[in-house]
């Protein structure tokens, strides 16, 4: 009788795989062992929205965060508050519309999300430690492709998940 496992459709091998690599890389556990290691305290969507804001040029309109990050803006807004209680990030002036302001991560910030990215990157070096670098150029380049499709897709479909009604 055949291997299931040697005839497995490699989409969904993949999907089973990038499925099990999200769930034990999201666990609130593992989160807190690696800001333990890097000494920072901030939550992870904290670190992401730090992340989604340097990406941004350490500048941008919350709504702009909302769109990089998939979420509706009142949850971008609520983590605002939070992070400026931490000195992570500061609200300016935007300069094209007085009524508008811009989120600024703060040198604090800067740091902290330094230290926890350095923190990641020592695990993921150890795990990844035997592999050759053309194998890991490989799976960054499909790495990035499926994550322009899901947001392409997430475009598509609209902030709540649902299609965009055509008129």
């Amino acid at each position: 009788m055949p291997d299931p496992a040697t005839h497995q459709d490699p989409t969904a091998a993949l999907q089973k795989v990038l499925a099990t690599l999200s769930y034990l890389l999201t666990r609130s556990q593992a989160h807190e062992r690696q800001a333990s290691q890097a000494g920072v305290t901030a939550g992870r969507s904290d670190l992401y929205l730090l992340m989604a804001l340097e990406d941004s040029g350490g500048v941008s309109r919350v709504g702009d965060l909302a769109v990089q990050m998939m979420v509706e803006p009142p949850h971008v807004t609520r983590q605002i508050r939070q992070l400026e209680a931490q000195d992570l990030v500061e609200r300016t002036p935007d300069e094209l519309d007085r009524r508008a302001r811009r989120i600024a991560i703060t040198p604090r910030g800067r740091a902290v999300l330094e230290s926890f990215r350095q923190a990641r990157l020592a695990g993921l070096r150890q795990a990844l430690s035997d592999f050759d670098a053309a194998e890991l150029v490989t799976t960054k380049a499909v790495l990035d492709r499926l994550v322009d499709y899901v947001r392409d897709k997430h475009a598509e479909e609209g902030p709540g998940g649902q299609g965009e009604r055509k008129a």
